[in-house]
């Protein structure tokens, strides 16, 4: 098979068949569509070459391809615009992977990192820096060419015309009973449910989020996905939850068993599906037929899962993780609203932490807290109490879930006095209590 230009092998992956000793269905045969094969590494190719298409064709000397990305799409068009003498500027707050920052750079790409409450864009969040940043790149004879991935309707339809159509094709003209994707962008299973449902109207369409607190690379929370101009609920017909230990469970099931060297999402993708699957497995009476959406591959995110299993690696387990935190601790997190907060913090030496990027640290924070980005505190954890357990503690992160785990954690740890603020830094902004900036 011969190309001209690599763009023209983005597209036409295969379909594989996972073996039924692999995933016990008795009734269903699953299907893997194996995004991780374009040429770039990943579903995006896709969709970037979609959207930057028509830009870089009316492209002018000093433009510049930029997105709001932390991975796959700022990857795809990073090689899209060196490929046509242009840079490539990533704005982003959650480039929380090292390699695919180091990956970035390799590749000739400026990270511009700003504070922010999400990657996503709320346009009726004017303090947002992000969104001051989308403005910013919307008007005119700035030299900046903006995919605009969440809201770009070319992201949907690169897999309406291409995803969709190729699983179709590849089960012979059939649509499949069900169809299970992750969230991120919300583009892929958009576009590919469109052409599913026009094929077989009962499909399923099953859309996983990542659970609350959770950070599972290129899956977004139901609150971030809510964030996406392209999301849409009634996509789907059921949305459901993945974790990080799941989607690691699953990962390493496709590569060991199937060897498919998935990422996380495909690993979530999969065990979202064996999950919904055996579920309504033993009450069919005829064959039916799923498939699921690898999307990338596993090289990426070597430390993310040596830092969740680290045993596998020939490493201890890590102490005193907030992912060994039963429901009823979770439950139980010791929070406080911002009315208490606010007494505790007019009359005791209470120690404020705030858990949020230094880049939203220094644009807004408490007076007097102090900034330990949320990663790093965890490593602090592993070693013990990093406090005395006699000084008070408030903990603070964006919308309080972080900071209630780590809370019930350092509960569970000893600390007799330490918080969680309650609906985080964005609650406290609301009740106009003071912020400052440095």
């Amino acid at each position: 098979m011969r190309h001209d230009d690599i763009t023209e092998a983005i597209g036409n992956t295969p379909l594989v068949r996972i073996d039924p000793a692999v995933h016990g269905l008795a009734n269903i045969d699953l299907y893997a569509k194996l995004e991780l094969l374009n040429p770039f590494g990943s579903v995006k190719d896709r969709a970037a070459w979609g959207m930057a298409r028509p830009l870089l064709a009316g492209a002018r000397p000093g433009d510049t391809v930029v997105e709001l990305s932390s991975g796959n799409t700022a990857k795809a068009l990073a090689l899209l615009a060196g490929m046509h003498g242009l840079p490539f500027k990533s704005v982003t707050n959650r480039m929380r992977v090292p390699e695919v920052k180091e990956l970035l750079l390799l590749l000739g790409a400026e990270i511009d990192e700003l504070p922010g409450r999400s990657e996503c864009l709320d346009p009726a969040d004017t303090d947002d820096p992000l969104t001051r940043m989308h403005r910013q790149l919307a008007l005119e004879q700035t030299g900046y060419l903006h995919t605009d991935q969440y809201f770009n309707q070319r992201n949907v339809d690169a897999h309406a015309h291409g995803t969709g159509p190729e699983i179709v094709k590849d089960l012979d003209g059939r649509a499949p009973d069900w169809f299970v994707a992750c969230v991120g962008t919300a583009g892929s299973s958009t576009g590919v449910a469109r052409v599913l449902r026009q094929h077989n109207p009962e499909v399923e369409v099953v859309g996983l989020v990542a659970a609350k607190g959770d950070f599972v690379p290129g899956i977004r929370t139901i609150d971030e996905a809510h964030e996406v101009g392209l999301f849409d609920p009634g996509v789907y017909d059921r949305l459901e939850t993945v974790t990080a230990e799941e989607a690691i469970d699953g990962l390493l099931t496709l590569v060991r068993r199937c060897g498919i060297l998935t990422g996380p999402t495909g690993g979530g993708a999969f065990a979202g599906a064996l999950r919904r699957l055996r579920a309504v497995d033993g009450s069919l009476t005829s064959r039916k037929t799923a498939v699921f959406i690898v999307c990338d591959r596993i090289e990426s995110y070597l430390s993310y899962v040596r830092d969740r299993r680290p045993e596998i690696f020939g490493r201890p387990p890590r102490r005193n993780t907030t992912r060994t935190l039963t429901d009823a601790e979770l439950t139980a997190a010791p929070e406080m609203s911002v009315e208490a907060a606010q007494r505790r913090l007019g009359g005791t030496d209470t120690l404020v932490v705030d858990l949020r990027n230094p880049y939203a640290y220094q644009a807004l924070h408490l007076a007097g807290s102090i900034n330990i980005v949320d990663e790093v505190f965890a490593d602090l954890l592993h070693a013990g109490l990093p406090f005395s357990r006699r000084r008070p503690i408030l903990l603070v992160c964006p919308v309080g879930e972080k900071s209630a785990r780590y809370a019930a954690l350092l509960h569970r740890m000893g600390h007799p006095d330490v918080h969680s603020l309650a609906g985080g830094i964005i609650a406290w902004r609301d009740a106009g209590a003071e912020l400052v900036r440095d």
